[in-house]
């Protein structure tokens, strides 16, 4: 009889008996990062392979760019926004096959330094470069080189004028498919006429905040394939100019004009008539009310999905008319809309049963009876926000925890009629990944503990101001909720560092806000940096307790901290120095008010660090820090923010 094979007692022998294609097969059905992470940990083999068929990086450190296109030489998609102050030379040595590159918040990056990532990556389509302080119209000429450029967003790139899209226009022509100009405050009419002309294969759009007129808008309407246009608060146009849009391409699906001023129902009515297969529509807080006819508009658009009309007074028979009529409504934003109520709400929904999506927020006439009925009929739905909507209680709720088995986001501040019994019907969403409980005064441990013990999926909790939960609610979130990445404990008095230690078990916590802990030290604060090792942002504004002490903690631990603010916290010159020198991802530092910091000690602080984007400093200091540090600072990307602010 012949013997059956036995596998090697050594595992790292089997491994290598696998061939790399059979590794990279089984690599490719390893989607979540979190498990791609044990992959690599596994062994050798493993990590090599997993490393060199990467084709998404984001770099937090200059030091990893030396060598990225050897590492990872099938890179496809890079981000750099979170990386410190580039230089040119180390961006070199990028992946030739590079696709998508992210330069958001960059700094530091000359133009010699663009044009040469700009020849190195010659198949780039997709390029981001919002938020650069000094991209200007020679910038956006280097970008309109690449020949394959098919996408290109450039919001609040204060420096970018109509030269500079004119550029991007004429280089680009019409494989440019996607455009972002929001709050390139100097591009005029001249500029988007002369996308419209050379840019015809243009899908998206974003004008938004430009000094846009009708003009304009009417070189726009001759795009013949957008798809997407977004003209938020655009002050120059009104109902003339969405006229001449409604009259030209018919080929758009979503539009924004909402906070446009000038606009009325007329124009809506316009773009409407003349693009009935409309999809998605923002027009909040332009209208006082939905006219009759543009109501009898709206009910021509079958295929609208997506409604937005925050601000706008609604009545119940205008929410039953949408509720017939838009059959394939999926998501409504009715927020701060005067005149909503449950009977409003029970009209909507006899029609509009598959919303997935409803924003209610500040809608203050609506009480358990309209959730009631939200919790019968949305069996789908997946988002709810219900902000100061203060009539609610915990029986309205005890309907949606067991009617809404896919809500995942769920908005209850200032809901302050909700009490721990309302959490525990809460619990029963146990797909929920987002839940706001700010100003709910009303809650308590036991309210935590439900959901610590139903919401396992849960990425994101806001406790703003529940003043009565204490260290034992911490300790049921922190067993489980262990996915938790957003946390909001500011003004929760009752907290020590006890619950600060159960913080700390929250390893994947990305984002803390624990204003106001006055109970909190740097025992505390500790605990949280030798135990959140992922902690990109943090903000200890008034934690008189937290000294140098913490900073040093912070400093030795949390080296992917991004953002952190300190202000009015009793920090010397020391622990700002170790924070600051030693943090190379450290970009925002807000410090108002730290009265043991010196001028002296912050000049030298600063002088340290090459990675710091944005300071938020008193004004007092603007004249009290040497020019020469200032311009020192100004060179490496830097901005300071002053701020005229009394001490209180």
């Amino acid at each position: 009889m012949a013997k059956s094979p036995r596998l090697s007692a050594d595992p790292s022998l089997t491994l290598r008996s696998l061939s790399e294609d059979l590794l990279l097969r089984v690599l490719d059905k390893v989607s979540e990062p979190t498990d791609r992470k044990s992959w690599r940990l596994v062994c050798r083999e493993f990590h090599k392979v997993e490393t060199v068929s990467r084709k998404r990086k984001a770099v937090f450190r200059r030091d990893e760019l030396a060598d990225l296109a050897r590492r990872h030489p099938w890179l496809e998609q890079l981000d750099l926004s979170a990386c410190p102050r580039l230089v040119g030379h180390e961006l070199s040595g990028l992946a030739r096959g590079l696709r998508v590159l992210d330069l958001r918040r960059v700094s530091g990056l000359s133009l010699a330094g663009l044009e040469g990532l700009v020849e190195g990556c010659p198949l780039l389509e997709e390029v981001d470069v919002s938020y650069w302080l000094g991209f200007g119209d020679l910038e956006a000429s280097v970008v309109a080189r690449l020949k394959k450029l098919r996408r290109l967003r450039m919001v609040k790139c204060l420096g970018v004028t109509d030269i500079g899209v004119a550029r991007i226009a004429v280089g680009c022509g019409e494989r440019l498919e996607e455009l972002g100009l929001k709050w390139c405050m100097e591009v005029t009419d001249l500029g988007i006429d002369l996308v419209a002309a050379k840019c015809r294969g243009l899908r998206s759009l974003d004008i938004s905040y430009l000094k846009v007129t009708n003009d304009g808008l009417a070189s726009v309407s001759a795009l013949k394939k957008l798809e997407v246009l977004s003209m938020v608060r655009c002050f120059y146009v009104d109902d003339d100019g969405l006229a001449s849009l409604g009259k030209g391409c018919d080929s758009l699906l979503r539009i924004d004009v909402s906070r446009c001023d000038n606009v009325t129902s007329s124009g809506l009515i316009s773009i409407m008539r003349g693009h009935q297969n409309l999809q998605h529509l923002n027009a909040a807080h332009i209208l006082p009310e939905l006219t009759s006819p543009l109501l009898s508009k709206i009910k021509n658009l079958r295929s609208l999905s997506t409604f937005d009309i925050d601000g706008c007074e609604i009545y119940a028979s205008i929410l039953c008319s949408i509720g017939l009529s838009l059959k394939n409504l999926v998501e409504l934003s009715l927020s701060k809309c005067p005149g909503v109520t449950d009977q409003g709400i029970i009209e909507l929904l006899n029609g509009c049963n598959s919303l997935r999506s409803l924003d209610l927020t500040c809608c203050h006439q609506i009480t358990d009876v309209a959730i009631l009925a939200i919790g019968t009929s949305c069996r789908d739905l997946i988002c709810l926000k219900l902000e100061s909507c203060d009539l609610i209680s915990d029986m309205g709720l005890q309907e949606l925890g067991s009617g809404c088995p896919s809500l995942s986001e769920l908005d209850l501040t200032d809901c302050f009629n909700i009490n721990d019994s309302g959490l525990k019907y809460v619990s029963q969403c146990s797909h929920l990944r987002s839940l706001k409980l700010g100003l709910c005064l009303n809650l308590s441990n036991k309210g935590l503990v439900h959901i610590g013990t139903g919401c396992k999926e849960l990425q994101e909790l806001d406790l703003y101001r529940c003043i009565r939960i204490g260290d034992d609610g911490l300790a049921a979130i922190a067993d489980g909720c262990t996915k938790l990445r957003t946390l909001n404990l500011s003004y929760c008095y009752q907290l020590t560092d006890e619950g600060m230690k159960h913080v700390g078990r929250l390893e994947e916590l990305s984002t803390l806000e624990m204003r106001s802990l006055l109970k909190v030290t740097c025992i505390g604060m500790s605990s949280i940096a030798w135990g959140c090792k992922k902690l990109v942002e943090l903000d200890v504004k008034r934690c008189y307790s937290i000294d140098d002490k913490g900073l040093l903690a912070l400093a030795q631990h949390s080296k992917y901290l991004r953002q952190i603010n300190i202000s009015y916290c009793p920090v010397s010159d020391m622990g700002l120095f170790a924070l600051i020198a030693k943090l190379r991802c450290l970009q925002d530092v807000k410090i108002i008010h730290a009265l043991n910091v010196s001028v002296e000690g912050l000049e030298f602080a600063l002088r340290s660090s090459e990675s710091l984007k944005k300071v938020k400093a008193l004004e007092s200091l603007k004249y009290l820090l040497s020019r020469d540090l200032i311009k020192l600072m100004h060179s490496r990307g830097m901005r300071f923010r002053w701020i005229n602010k009394h001490l209180d």
